[in-house]
Parts: C-alpha cells; sequence; structure tokens
C-alpha cells in the first residue's frame, strides 16, 4: 500500500501545505480541487484583508519549495488581502511542478471509503486502501490511496438562517434576497446595497467586516439603512472585544469601529432576534416570534458547518458539540476557548478510528470557529510525519498563539478573518499569530453558530 498516493482533498492554503510536507517525506500527494483553480474558496472573498501578516501566513515547507523557484517572500509585516494571499503565496505554490503535477482542478470528491469494505466491515480493515471517488469534466472515477487527509473546509457549507440549526420557514424561497456570505459591499456588489435597506444576521467577525463596509457605503448613500440582528442580548459586547487590548491590533480595531456605527445611529441593531420565517414578495420579511421587519437584501454571517455527508462510509470519532475529530473538540470549543488558549495539536488529536485519515484545517474545527492557518500548518506537519511513521514528529507539535478575547468569527472558519478594509494602508506588527481564513485562511463557519447567539 506505500506505493499508493496520499490524497489531500482541497487546494486551499492547508492542502498545499500538505501536499509540500507529503513531498518533503518523500511520499507522492494526490491533490483534489473542486474549484477552477487553487485556493478558489479564497478567491470568493479575496476582498477581504487578513489580521494575521505575511509572517504567519506562510508554512514552512511550502516556504521551501517556492525558494528555488525566485519566489520572493511578501514584507512579513504586511497584512494581505485574500486576493493577495492568493496571488503572492498559494498561486505560485500550486505552480510549482512537483505540485502542479498532482494538482487536478475542478475535481470535486464526493465520496471516501475502504477499497472492498463498507464502514461495518472490520477484520483487514487497516490494510485495505481507502477508495476515493471523484467527479471530474472527464466523469466519476475511483482512486486508491494509502492516506487520505481531508483538507476541504466549510466555506460552500452555510448554516441556514433559523433556531436550532434549522432552516427557517420559507427560507428557500426567500433566497433571492439573500447574498452569499461576504459579498464584496464597497467595490463589486457595491449596487446590491446602495440605496437598499439590508439587514446583517451575525455575531462574528465577517458580520462586523461586512457592517463596516456597509457603513461606508450608508454615509455616502443616505438612503441606505442597515439593520444588524443578533439573537442573544451580550453578542454585540463580545463581538465589540477587547479593543486596543486585543493580541491582534487588526481586529480589536475592528471592534471599536462597528461600536462606533451603532452608537452614531449608522447601524441599527436588534438583539434577541430569532429569525422562525420568511416572506418573499416585492421585499423580504423577516418574522421572529413577536416581530416582523421587511428588507430589501438579507447578507447571511451566522458560520458555517462541515459537509461530513461524503465520508459516511468511514469511521469518524467526532466531537458531539462542534463536529471536530472527538480529542480536539474540547480544546476549541468556543464556549470555552478563543484563539489564544487553542493548545498545539497534531495527529493524535486528530486520529479516527480509520487509521491514516485526517480531518486538517477549517473542517477539523467542525462547527468551531477559532481556526487559525498556523494551527493548520503545524496540524499537517505532524499528520505527514504520522502517515510517514515518523512517530516522534508527529508527537513533538509546537505552536506559539497570542491570547486575545476576540475570536469568534464566521468566515468559514477562522479567527485570521477579515481585518477593517479600510485600514487597508497599515501594517500590523503586532507580531502574534494567526490564520486563515479561510481559512481561512483560509480559509472561515459553524451551527451551534459560530456564535452560540449566531
Amino acid at each position: 500500500m506505500s506505493a499508493l498516493p496520499v490524497i489531500i482533498i482541497g487546494a486551499g492554503p492547508i492542502g498545499l501545505a500538505a501536499a509540500a510536507h507529503t513531498l518533503e517525506r518523500g511520499l507522492q500527494p494526490l491533490i483534489f480541487e473542486a474549484g477552477p483553480t487553487a485556493g478558489a474558496a479564497i478567491s470568493d472573498w479575496g476582498h477581504i484583508r487578513l489580521f494575521s501578516p505575511w509572517q504567519f501566513n506562510v508554512d514552512a515547507a511550502a516556504r521551501r519549495l517556492l525558494e528555488p523557484t525566485g519566489w520572493t517572500s511578501p514584507r512579513g509585516t504586511a497584512l494581505p488581502y485574500g486576493s493577495e494571499l492568493v496571488a503572492d503565496y498559494v498561486g505560485p505554490l500550486a505552480a510549482v511542478p512537483a505540485i502542479a503535477e498532482t494538482l487536478h482542478l475542478n475535481t470535486r470528491v464526493i465520496a471516501v471509503t475502504r477499497q472492498g469494505m463498507d464502514k461495518t466491515r472490520t477484520k483487514g480493515r487497516d490494510t485495505q486502501p481507502f477508495l476515493v471517488r471523484v467527479e471530474s469534466p472527464h466523469g466519476v472515477e475511483d482512486q486508491l490511496a494509502q492516506a487520505v487527509i481531508d483538507a476541504s473546509g466549510t466555506w460552500h457549507q452555510p448554516n441556514p438562517l433559523g433556531q436550532g440549526g434549522l432552516p427557517a420557514h420559507g427560507e428557500t424561497t426567500a433566497q433571492q434576497f439573500i447574498t452569499r456570505p461576504l459579498p464584496d459591499v464597497t467595490g463589486a456588489d457595491r449596487e446590491k446595497f446602495e440605496g437598499k435597506r439590508v439587514m446583517v444576521v451575525g455575531a462574528g467577525h465577517s458580520a462586523a467586516n461586512t457592517l463596516i463596509a456597509l457603513g461606508q457605503v450608508a454615509r455616502a448613500s443616505g438612503a441606505t439603512s442597515i439593520i444588524w440582528a443578533v439573537r442573544g442580548t451580550g453578542s454585540a459586547e463580545r463581538l465589540y472585544g477587547g479593543g486596543d487590548l486585543d493580541g491582534l491590533p487588526a481586529r480589536g480595531q475592528l471592534g471599536a469601529r462597528l461600536r462606533k456605527l451603532v452608537d452614531d445611529g449608522v447601524v441599527e441593531l436588534r438583539t434577541s432576534f430569532t429569525i422562525t420565517g420568511f416572506t418573499a414578495g416585492g421585499a423580504l420579511t423577516v418574522h421572529t416570534a413577536d416581530d416582523a421587519v421587511e428588507v430589501d437584501v438579507l447578507i447571511p454571517a451566522t458560520g458555517f458547518r462541515p459537509d461530513l455527508d461524503i465520508l459516511r462510509e468511514l469511521r469518524l470519532e467526532l466531537d458531539p458539540a462542534v463536529e471536530a475529530p472527538r480529542a480536539l473538540g474540547p480544546l476549541i470549543d468556543p464556549e470555552f476557548h478563543s484563539c489564544g488558549t487553542v493548545p498545539a495539536h497534531g495527529a493524535k488529536e486528530l486520529a479516527h478510528p480509520d487509521k491514516d485519515f485526517y480531518l486538517v484545517g477549517m473542517k477539523s474545527y467542525g462547527r468551531a470557529p477559532t481556526f487559525l492557518l498556523a494551527t493548520g500548518y503545524e496540524q499537517v506537519r505532524s499528520v505527514v510525519a504520522a502517515i510517514a511513521g515518523d512517530t516522534a514528529a508527529a508527537d513533538d507539535v509546537q505552536l506559539d498563539l497570542p491570547e486575545t478575547g476576540v475570536c469568534s468569527t464566521d468566515l468559514g472558519g477562522s479567527c485570521d478573518a477579515p481585518a477593517p478594509s479600510t485600514e487597508a494602508g497599515t501594517d500590523s506588527c503586532c507580531g502574534a499569530d494567526q490564520l486563515v481564513t479561510i481559512g481561512v485562511p483560509t480559509g472561515t463557519l459553524h451551527g451551534r453558530s459560530n456564535d452560540p447567539d449566531y
């Protein structure tokens, strides 16, 4: 089985870092990316600036692959936009010949199992290769693998807007009024919001970024009105965060700027706002148990959740609350942890009963929103070491993160979610660590939503 490749699902920063570590270990990666380009999910929010500076957004093994090609690392203290993360790092990494020849774009993984075995079969299970079924422009085919690393993220699995993790009544028919998460409010999508009555639903950092961008539009166009809807009474205070005390200055500034928009009356804050249904007509009526609000457009910022359907025939052991690997779940539960209090972890915490299958990156965090790019890079370093049989290296996990009280993002998941776009010209010299979005990055979201109050 050792002659088979290590299949990596997803070609974002974490998936490509996994490929770089796999190559360093003398193993053969095979990468499947559902999008048309590497980092496709990040490109959807390319207009957003990250909180974390470049020095924390580049994986060490990836750097070692890139530097011989003449690639120059961006200035370490600069805060990249999502588009820059793709153009200046993810894209060049995907183009390195050793990775490019193993990367299959427009190829969606539709199932992962063991060859000849469904999940009920035990005898000899660990000796059977994985069978990964993919769908591409060439049709449906099966690929065998000695190990599988799922770094596919959560960006395409947004949480529903209703209560209890369910869609609100009428949510499907209301889709014409509901945008994608993190629209380009001040850029390409501006016409959808200018002069309109807009509701933003959610209490994470992507909600904050969207509200701040809408605030710019509203100040330029007095006809634009903004409603910010959150379930809880304390959600806004938590999102305002630590201000100047925040471990990542760009993130602290985000909360302070949002508070000012609310205090100035530019944003109307509605708390205890639990959506029960929608009525679509000439406009969208948003219903709660005792209220109804009419809006022209609604922007969801309630988080994302992992797609576990493709893994139905694997033996997974997941935390019942956040749907992360069971050993990891208590370490990242957003009710008890922020970005800086999540300890270093690797293959041991990410393991499942099906040996050599791993969830990494944002998907490994399930519905928890505290993921950092740097965390994902350490995950894949440890995981690939374990697959290669280097137990000592796999167990030697190290990560130094800033402790911060502002860590509830919903960027398809990541604490490294967007920084304020209007501070675009400034750099961060905080010396603190972060990641992505979405991971972040890279690539950032969640149901127990990212925030229990949205």
